[in-house]
């Protein structure tokens, strides 16, 4: 879909308000140029005015958030976020898009592309359909899936973080694609909001942990996607880390060079070569990426070194924005005809 005119305002319904990332949704889209938030949705039991549940947004939103009726959305929106938990989404996208909608689903319900592996690491999937048609929402390689996707995965905050350095250098043929070691740091939100004793404030505090090592469910998404982008199976160890901050992520990654000889100069350029032209992706010569470089934006950080024989990547990204909520604007601007960056920067 192309606007018609700078006036153009997608109709845009918002399910799964409450959460962090819902909760960052509203922010960047009131924001939006050409965005009418027409409602917000999600279960029984999270019900009422949004500043009841974020006081932060009193006198910039009057919307409640309301019971999900998929007739209701259709009514009033054009354009679905799902912002709900995995195993949930699946049970709403084939009603919405019945309906007529273009669906973004920020669960990891349609991120895998086979049933089976999906089953694996979640439960059976109820919607193969759907499965089957999804376009995997990482800009910077499927754009072009992207603009006329009706259903979009929008990736998780870790793939993304570990496959814009990976992708390029692995196309290139530079690395081993096995033996890759990921070790990865988010912040706490990336745990969603409901609470859990292990995410109370004395059990975070000054605590730096793994969890899931080698059993993570993001780290069969890592080693699809970088299949997909270079042709080539993927084997990786990804181990991510729960860091004492409220959000962020970065990923420091390890690799044996396949070529003798590698530099780092030859890194950087094969990087700054695949994102000349990505508005959201800096390649960094300066700095490391760090979290603090990229909080509240929707960039992604990158940068390579060659020491001792080894291939080191680093990425830096914001979980609830590049992870989530800002790259969901994204795709929902390439779906619309905007210019990516429209509302994000």
């Amino acid at each position: 879909m192309t606007p018609s005119s700078t006036t153009t305002r997608i109709r845009t319904a918002l399910i799964g308000a409450t959460g962090y990332a819902g909760f960052e949704a509203i922010s960047w889209l009131l924001r939006h140029p050409h965005v009418e938030l027409t409602g917000l949705w999600g279960p029984e039991n999270e019900t009422g005015p949004i500043e009841g549940f974020y006081p932060l947004l009193s006198k910039q939103v009057a919307l409640s958030q309301n019971v999900f009726d998929a007739d209701k959305v259709a009514a009033s929106a054009e354009l679905a976020m799902l912002c709900v938990p995995h195993k949930v989404a699946m049970s709403y996208v084939p009603t919405l898009r019945a309906a007529g909608l273009r669906v973004i689903d920020w669960s990891a319900d349609y991120r895998l592309t086979d049933p089976a592996v999906y089953e694996q690491w979640y439960c059976p999937h109820t919607d193969p359909d759907g499965l089957a048609e999804a376009v995997y929402g990482l800009p910077e390689y499927f754009a072009e899936q992207i603009r006329t996707a009706n259903l979009i995965a929008n990736p998780g905050c870790y793939p993304t973080c570990a496959a814009l350095p990976l992708a390029p250098i692995l196309a290139e043929g530079l690395i081993e694609p096995t033996g890759i070691v990921v070790n990865a740091v988010s912040g706490v939100t990336g745990a969603g909001r409901s609470p859990k004793p292990q995410f109370h404030f004395p059990e975070r505090n000054e605590s730096f942990e793994p969890y899931a090592p080698g059993v993570h469910r993001h780290m069969p998404e890592i080693e699809q996607v970088l299949a997909t982008l270079t042709g080539r199976d993927v084997s990786l160890l990804f181990v991510p880390h729960l860091s004492p901050m409220d959000r962020g992520m970065l990923c420091s990654t390890y690799a044996a060079p396949a070529v003798d000889g590698l530099t780092t100069e030859r890194l950087t350029e094969v990087l700054e070569a695949a994102y000349a032209d990505k508005p959201f992706v800096r390649v960094r010569t300066d700095v490391l990426p760090a979290t603090k470089y990229v909080a509240t934006t929707n960039f992604c950080d990158i940068a390579a070194r060659v020491e001792k024989g080894r291939v080191m990547l680093f990425s830096a990204l914001d979980n609830l924005t590049k992870g989530a909520s800002g790259q969901a604007i994204q795709n929902m601007n390439l779906m619309y005809g905007f210019d990516e960056t429209m509302g994000l920067i």
